[in-house]
């Protein structure tokens, strides 16, 4: 760790540190983003909330979306870019949407070079399988463990970069602006408590999803919306608030592992879906958009998993937000399994050994996380809150926010994935927008003069809200408060929504928001979980008002946003936003953007029927 000197203010000792760039996450966009910006020839630094190598990325299981047409030589970046956008309800951002198909293999290969060991085909490429919303085989994939992969091998490249430091059970709690640009970030180490300032010229977030505000979530305790809000406070905006995706499969018991990811692979691979009377029900629910696509009969969808080219897909693998939807409507007809989902049977369709072989994690997490061999029987599973479509406002061809000196990259980015996220998206947009920010921010940091330093007024209130919660007087749980926040998010804000819903969940959440002005914590600040989750409550009370928020002013059902009361997607809100941001007296602001049209050139593309 180098730049560094330590000073004492206020009785708290401050450790600061200055570099060009300072990354803000170390997943795979993180990661990415580092090793670009030090090509820039900054001097960077990464910033991890736990250690180094275990970022949410290594959750990622089935692979990675890329048309290398290793599988399939139909396929091309066009159709890449048609299936995102009609996955995401044409409500994408179609500039984002076209970058990623066409930049996807080259980040891919990539990798490859940098030491990934992806499964190969027959003759020694990078072997690709089927998943949900792609129309050829297009994910790169290490067994079911491909985000473990990614993470290593990034990783390795990010540790011989020479002007990367690395700063692990580190968290942000806040960014400095000044005069609209970023200036610095301030922070404790998770492990002794002791305060951090970063003086920098560019920050870029890769912050992650929000998927603990959710009581049944797939994501890990780094999820808390962190990035989101420190991008709102630094003057962002966020937008696409209201789509979150619920992945169809997650466990549904033991009761401590609920909502654990179920890889889209399993399916992928040939698993089926069942209700308790033994049906594949998929075929019941096959939107009218995609009637041409997918099976109609089992018959047909048997030929399509022994190979035969001319069968349609079967409907297990249509788009995330219809496969969790249609579980759904089973459960509520009285056909789901007992725990309250579907049945997910790979056993009756492949040998154990290949089982094994392409799904050892999801072999090895069943067998000893629920007593269940995924060889001999059915899997329970059902829909659990998985990723955040929504997030913060970036321009597609650097990363910017609108905050000088300000990017984002991956899950806490917006604008690709649009009403709905094709799994294996997230793997090629992490590689290839994390590698797009820290470019950019790379070579603003180079181009800024001198850093301007940081005044000690801003910074002294800085320390005070960061350890308000040992103040006297404060009378809040921490945990208690989490706890209703995810029931309120799961009763009121969950995957099926309605007017009266959302207004009462807005209303407890208002309330909700008050009471993190008193929330405590207690004893010192050395490995203090309590301070921790007292500082991230605040942050994820703020994002569930903005997805309520969000969620109320769009009047329609699109993707994984679905109401009630307006069961139809309306196709004048097609390239309609809720941009939110914060004002000057800290309330939120939504106000209503559209999308640039789609130029004709893509458009064509989108609405050219499959051959």
């Amino acid at each position: 760790m180098s730049n560094n000197a330590t000073i004492n203010r206020e009785k708290n000792e401050i450790l600061r540190f200055k570099h060009d760039v300072l990354v803000v996450g170390a997943g795979g966009s993180g990661l990415r983003a580092a090793i670009e910006a030090s090509r820039q020839g900054a001097s960077v630094a990464i910033v991890s909330k736990s250690l180094l190598g275990k970022a949410h990325t290594v959750m990622a299981e089935g692979g990675a979306a890329a048309a290398l047409q290793n599988a399939d030589p139909r396929d091309s970046w066009e159709v890449h870019f048609r299936d995102t956008m009609r996955g995401g309800k044409l409500h994408n951002d179609w500039r984002m949407a076209e970058i990623h198909a066409k930049e996807a293999p080259d980040r891919i290969r990539e990798l490859e070079e940098w030491g990934a060991v992806f499964d190969r085909t027959k003759d020694g490429r990078i072997n690709q399988r089927n998943f949900g919303g792609h129309r050829y085989p297009r994910l790169a994939h290490v067994g079911d463990r491909t985000g473990l992969e990614i993470i290593r091998t990034l990783q390795d490249k990010v540790i011989h970069e020479p002007n990367v430091s690395i700063y692990m059970e580190t968290t942000i709690t806040k960014l400095l602006v000044k005069d609209n640009s970023v200036v610095g970030a301030f922070g404790y180490r998770r492990q002794d408590g002791k305060l951090v300032l970063f003086e920098v010229k560019s920050i870029v977030l890769c912050t992650g999803g929000i998927g603990k505000i959710y009581r049944v979530s797939s994501n890990s305790w780094e999820y808390t919306g962190d990035g989101l809000v420190l991008a709102l406070e630094a003057g962002a905006e966020l937008t696409d608030m209201e789509f979150v995706q619920f992945h169809p499969t997650g466990m549904l018991y033991p009761e401590s592992v609920r909502g654990t990811l179920v890889t889209e692979g399993v399916r992928g691979e040939g698993g089926v879906l069942l209700n308790n009377k033994g049906e594949r029900f998929m075929f019941r629910y096959v939107p009218e958009m995609f009637k041409g696509e997918f099976a109609e009969t089992e018959e047909e969808a048997e030929r399509w998993l022994t190979g035969d080219d001319s069968a349609r897909r079967p409907p297990e693998l249509l788009t995330r937000d219809v496969v969790a939807r249609a579980i759904r409507a089973e459960v509520q007809a009285g056909r789901g399994s007992p725990r309250g989902g579907a049945y997910l049977d790979i056993a009756s369709r492949r040998p154990a050994e290949y089982i094994k072989k392409k799904l050892p994690a999801m072999y090895h997490q069943f067998l000893k996380l629920a007593d269940v061999d995924i060889t001999k029987e059915p899997m329970e599973v059902g829909p659990t809150a998985h990723y955040m479509m929504g997030g913060i406002r970036v321009q597609a061809e650097t990363g910017a926010t609108n905050v000088n000196g300000l990017y984002a990259a991956g899950e806490c980015a917006t604008g690709l994935h649009g009403a709905n996220r094709l799994g294996g998206n997230s793997l090629t947009d992490i590689l290839v927008f994390g590698k797009i920010a820290g470019e950019h921010a790379g070579k603003y940091a180079k181009s800024q003069s001198p850093h301007p330093g940081i005044d000690d007024e801003t910074l002294s209130k800085t320390i005070e809200e960061a350890l308000a919660p040992f103040g006297e007087n404060r009378t809040e749980d921490p945990y208690k408060l989490h706890k209703e926040l995810r029931d309120i998010m799961e009763r009121y804000v969950g995957m099926i929504r309605n007017k009266n819903d959302l207004e009462e969940g807005i209303r407890r959440l208002q309330s909700l928001l008050e009471r993190t002005k008193l929330v405590r914590a207690r004893g010192d600040r050395t490995y203090n979980p309590g301070w921790h989750r007292a500082l991230d409550i605040y942050n994820m009370v703020l994002v569930g008002l903005a997805i309520a928020n969000a969620a109320l002013r769009r009047e329609e059902s699109r993707g994984a946003h679905t109401r009630e009361d307006f069961p139809e997607s309306n196709p004048e809100l097609v390239n309609v936003l809720y941009i939110i941001r914060k004002s000057p007296s800290g309330e939120l602001e939504i106000r209503e953007e559209k999308y640039e049209p789609m130029p004709d050139r893509l458009r064509k593309i989108v609405e050219e029927e499959y051959k």
